[in-house]
């Protein structure tokens, strides 16, 4: 069974960092593209950066750039995102899953709330 699980979320001030990480199990995903995506109340969900499967190609939103680093791990099956300078507008639920998103693989998702 194929699982993302996203951890790292919590409350951070404004101009904070948090680091969010995507494990997988039932797969590897070494071979993807992934991507992390973000949804705030009554918003679409959106794609905020990805990364190539060899780490070598990324991808940012604008409202991201220059913030956000994408990362993985392709031995430790892992990704991250190291988010800096967070801003109220980034309160949102964060996912991780490929790019493109795989329908029905999208994860419980990890709660990041920034504090002005």
């Amino acid at each position: 069974q194929v699982q993302l699980v996203e951890s790292g979320g919590g409350l951070a001030q404004t101009g904070g960092s948090l680091r969010l990480s995507c494990t997988a199990s039932g797969m590897l995903l070494s071979a993807y593209t992934m991507g992390w995506y973000r949804q705030a109340p009554g918003k679409q969900r959106e794609l905020l950066a990805s990364i190539s499967s060899g780490g070598s190609t990324y991808y940012y939103v604008g409202s991201v750039k220059g913030r956000f680093t994408i990362s993985r791990d392709n031995a430790k099956n892992t990704m991250t995102l190291q988010m800096n300078s967070l801003k109220p507008e980034d309160t949102a639920a964060y996912y991780c899953n490929g790019q493109p998103p795989w329908r029905g693989y999208w994860g419980q998702g990890t709660q990041v709330t920034v504090s002005s």
